[in-house]
């Protein structure tokens, strides 16, 4: 099941987006990068988990801004389109 419970500015939008393009492409370069090449391999590992932070740092800083409601089990999501926000639920 899937509702809208809030909307984010499009700045705050731009910053998700940007981080999730991010994460997306850090974890495409991840399956070709190998231990092998050790210098580019810490590399990747220390981005995709300051990229993995600050994306989980995000979601926690905009529900405490606009007190969105959440459910155990649940995860959020947002339409880039629209910059709304989903409670998506097992439901």
């Amino acid at each position: 099941m899937k509702r809208m419970i809030g909307q984010v500015t499009i700045d705050e939008k731009n910053e998700i987006q940007q981080l999730f393009e991010r994460r997306n492409g850090l974890n495409e370069l991840a399956k070709i990068v190998t231990a092998d090449n050790v210098e580019l391999y810490e590399k990747l590992v220390t981005d995709m988990g300051e990229t993995g932070t600050r994306f989980q740092n995000w979601w926690d800083r905009m529900a405490e801004k606009y007190r969105w409601e959440s459910e155990e089990g649940g995860n959020w999501e947002i339409n880039f389109d629209t910059c709304e926000i989903y409670l998506v639920t097992n439901e």
